[in-house]
């Protein structure tokens, strides 16, 4: 008998499961294994673990497994290719699988098919494929360049925002000589979350470089609560949402132009774009979720939506079992 593992690690979490040919064994979670976010010696202990823990539930050993796929956020990085293959070498028998986790989330949506993955959690990324097989991409520059439309992008907007939105009411209250306020629920929420009490530790905490004893700020984690201010009629919050949704639209017109350009004929052979998405700020922010869908009804009227998110492990798995 054949057993495979499939594993998805992302920014905020790693997921992983055990199959043989037919059925889905076992299932385990850790903490992202993404080096960039928790270095290698954290990634190396919590990636060790959750492969125990899911062989450990499914009663395989790890010597038994024929073929592993491995989607890790920031496979391009040259670090983060060498430092898979070498822990799971030394972990797993059998052949080894390494790519994107946008990648098995597209196989997920589209099993080798073609179509257009957007994905928006912790970062955000687009990538599609032609009818020819072609893979292109928009996106995933990480969160000091890019991640448009993504919860870190998020969190870090709707501070600006309030803050912007702060400075403006100041200069309201003195050309009208009231005393200031601030104007937006979003501040006293993220300050909450952060256990802190003033703006200006807010202002300090959120400048933090970070280091081996007082990480950085994880600002993708403030995406919920910009969308419960935007639900309880925060306009700021709205606004900020509705943004993340047309910046992720623009990522899928962009991965389409590149498509229609390649030399190959692409999609045209149906009248119709399948776009798919994943990440935790697509599957659980509907607002972000519906500011993407009108705007491609704008950028692309062919495009069609599907309803629900894809599952990237069932990619991961789709490509552990075709080899």
């Amino acid at each position: 008998m054949s057993f495979f593992l499939a594993i998805d690690a992302g920014g905020t979490k790693s997921n992983c499961l055990l199959a043989d040919e037919t059925r889905v064994l076992a299932r385990a979670t850790a903490g992202t294994v993404k080096l960039m976010r928790v270095g290698e010696q954290k990634a190396t202990a919590r990636l060790q673990a959750v492969l125990a823990e899911v062989a450990a539930a499914a009663g395989v050993s790890l010597s038994h497994i024929t073929r592993t796929c491995f989607g890790l956020a920031g496979i391009g990085s040259p670090a983060a290719r060498t430092w898979a293959s070498h822990v799971l070498s030394e972990s797993i028998a059998g052949e080894l699988l390494l790519c994107g986790d946008e990648e098995i989330a597209l196989d997920a949506a589209f099993a080798g098919g073609p179509g257009i993955l957007v994905v928006a959690g912790t970062g955000s990324n687009a990538i599609g494929r032609t009818d020819a097989g072609e893979i292109f991409g928009a996106g995933g520059w990480g969160p000091m360049l890019g991640d448009e439309g993504s919860g870190n992008w998020i969190g870090l907007e709707a501070i600006r925002a309030a803050l912007r939105a702060h400075d403006r009411e100041r200069l309201s209250g003195m050309d009208s000589g009231q005393t200031a306020i601030d104007p937006t629920s979003l501040l006293r929420e993220i300050e909450r979350h952060w256990k802190l009490n003033s703006l200006g530790e807010l202002v300090a905490y959120a400048n933090r470089r970070g280091d081996c004893d007082h990480p950085a700020p994880e600002f993708a984690l403030l995406a919920p609560f910009v969308a419960r201010c935007a639900e309880q009629g925060d306009a700021l919050a709205a606004e900020v949402l509705n943004r993340a949704g047309v910046e992720l639209a623009e990522l899928v017109a962009l991965v389409f132009g590149k498509m229609a350009a390649a030399p190959v004929p692409t999609l045209t052979a149906s009248p119709v774009i399948g776009v798919a998405y994943t990440g935790g700020v697509l599957t659980h922010i509907a607002r972000v979720r519906a500011a993407m869908t009108a705007r491609l009804a704008v950028l692309l009227p062919a495009a069609c939506v599907r309803q629900s998110p894809v599952d990237p492990l069932e990619g991961a798995l789709w490509r552990a079992r075709r080899g």
